[in-house]
């Protein structure tokens, strides 16, 4: 039987190539935050307590925009609201685990750690102590993630005002879905998003941001249960 060690290096391990993109993304948010007027010790925070690259960047947006909190916790809350999916498909496996346990192995549930562990969990499904792998995989990015963001943050703060980095967000968020153009369902969610951005933008609160997410939220349940039926 595998020691609860054996098994957490397992996922440290396996998580080692997913890494390659995440330090230069937790970079570009730590410089980011600073750029757009944020302090040191505020985008570090963001990044302990959030540890979701997609969320930061929506969070340093709405805030500096002028958003109120009720925007800006609800963008930020749709923007994760993957995350309920993946808690609720790994669920199944770590159903004997106690709620601390749960608790504490859901902050460290992202995208990677997630893919690696679905995959782990599916193929040892009788093994005991595979939330370890969890453990290893996502404390593993957490590590990597913060420390980019710390350097992103010491960069951030002595780059010149002159170069203007903000423009480093719309680029960040096309370079997170650029690979799903490739996907016809996936177009026109992202077209229906982006469309009805435009057409709420005058709306107060800045809750275009909000309508847009909804309207795209509906429109990809609408395409899903269409392929499931004709499956």
């Amino acid at each position: 039987m595998l020691s609860k060690s054996n098994i957490y290096f397992k996922g440290v391990l396996d998580v080692l190539p997913l890494l390659i993109p995440v330090f230069p993304f937790g970079l570009i948010i730590g410089v980011i935050g600073v750029e757009l007027g944020f302090s040191p010790l505020m985008v570090f925070v963001s990044s302990l307590v959030v540890f979701s690259g997609s969320a930061q960047i929506v969070l340093f947006q709405l805030i500096s925009g002028g958003a109120s909190p009720l925007v800006t916790l609800t963008s930020v809350g749709v923007t994760n609201s993957r995350h309920f999916l993946y808690g609720a498909v790994l669920s199944e496996y770590l159903e004997d685990l106690s709620a601390t346990w749960k608790i504490f192995l859901s902050y460290f549930l992202v995208d990677q750690s997630f893919a690696l562990s679905q995959r782990y969990f599916k193929e040892n499904s009788t093994l005991e102590n595979k939330h370890f792998y969890l453990l290893g995989s996502g404390s593993t990015l957490w590590l990597v993630w913060q420390t980019s963001s710390l350097f992103g943050i010491f960069l951030g703060s002595i780059v010149p005002e002159e170069l203007g980095l903000a423009f480093a967000i719309p680029l960040t968020f096309l370079s997170l879905i650029i690979h799903e153009f490739r996907k016809i369902d996936h177009l026109i969610v992202i077209i229906t998003s982006g469309l009805l951005a435009i057409l709420f933008y005058e709306i107060p609160f800045k809750a275009y941001i909000i309508a847009a997410s909804l309207g795209a939220l509906m429109i990809a349940w609408i395409i899903t249960n269409i392929k499931y039926k004709k499956t």
